[in-house]
């Protein structure tokens, strides 16, 4: 058994205006703080840049963390609209999404400018959730562990640890679309992912992988019971109270 803590990481996107953001951060406190008996896991919210800071504020002294969907590599400069990661732990979060497929695909990040970033993160103080994951297509063509690895062997800095990074592995093609990938699938790839892991970092067993794509309270549970998946990466499913907070009482 894993001494590896579960995390739960909430990706809100580009959803919730103030007023549902608010709302949604204060029903996961109160569910929190109601529990009669602490979750089995660590808890993680990402919300919009717009929302962050109320988010931080509403979180308090909860004991469930803050994070932003992405940071520039520059600590600062002529960089209209991005944010630097100095920023995002400045109002109060601890964690940043880096390498995310929609900003992969959206934005033309490249690992390299990946790498750039989650530097950049760690020299702020903020731990790096860094996500990998194959297409369709190329899991199809027989690639998909040749191409997750390859992007970890760019995107991962020396400096990167067990306190200051998170791995999530997510298929591409189960993001958003409601397909999840197959037990044997997910424990084939975290498997592959914990190998490439030990091939650079002392501390290798001790990294959190975790899944994402299309995770929900009716299968959290199965997902977290594979061997190697330290937690989950939820979209969807964290825009709604009770479906997170499945999500998160699924973690035994």
């Amino acid at each position: 058994m894993s001494d590896r803590r579960p995390l739960i990481a909430g990706n809100w996107k580009m959803n919730c205006l103030r007023d549902d953001g608010l709302a949604l951060a204060s029903g996961l406190a109160s569910k929190l703080s109601g529990a009669s008996e602490r979750p089995e896991c660590d808890i993680l919210l990402c919300p919009p840049a717009t929302l962050l800071a109320d988010v931080v504020g509403v979180l308090g002294h909860c004991d469930i963390h803050a994070g932003g969907q992405d940071c520039h590599f520059d600590k600062s400069g002529a960089h209209t609209g991005d944010i630097a990661a100095s920023m995002l732990s400045d109002i109060g979060a601890t964690h940043v999404i880096l390498g995310h497929s929609e900003r992969r695909a959206d934005h033309g990040e490249s690992s390299t400018v990946i790498r750039q970033k989650i530097i950049a993160a760690h020299s702020a103080g903020l731990t790096a959730v860094v996500c990998v994951g194959e297409t369709e297509q190329e899991r199809d063509l027989g690639a998909a562990i040749a191409v997750v690895c390859g992007q970890m062997d760019v995107s991962l800095p020396e400096d990167a640890t067990a306190e200051n990074t998170v791995i999530a592995y997510e298929p591409v093609w189960a993001i958003g679309t409601g397909r999840t990938a197959a037990v044997a699938d997910v424990e084939e790839m975290h498997a592959a992912i914990r190998r490439k892991l030990k091939e650079r970092f002392a501390d290798a067993e001790a990294f959190r992988i975790l899944y994402g794509g299309s995770v929900k309270p009716s299968n959290a549970a199965e997902l977290l019971a594979v061997e190697n998946v330290d937690g989950a990466l939820v979209g969807g499913a964290s825009l709604k109270v009770e479906d997170f907070w499945g999500i998160i009482s699924a973690c035994k």
